[in-house]
């Protein structure tokens, strides 16, 4: 049995749903691919905690939606 574990799937699940209650929706989709490769990199150096890896996504986003207005 193959077991497949993504260390991604849980703070970009929360990401959304912070992003859906703050009226950032639109904006999350958007920048779901900058995201997925900004959150790769944390883990590249070394970050593995997920609480952590969803509070600097989540502060990914919205500095890009505060960038773009």
């Amino acid at each position: 049995m193959h077991t497949e574990i993504n260390i991604f799937d849980k703070p970009i699940e929360r990401i959304r749903k912070a992003c859906e209650l703050m009226g950032l929706g639109a904006d999350f989709d958007r920048k779901l691919p900058e995201l997925e490769t900004y959150l790769e990199r944390l883990v590249a150096e070394g970050e593995t905690n997920e609480e952590r890896l969803t509070v600097s996504g989540l502060t990914f986003v919205k500095q890009a939606q505060e960038g773009s207005a």
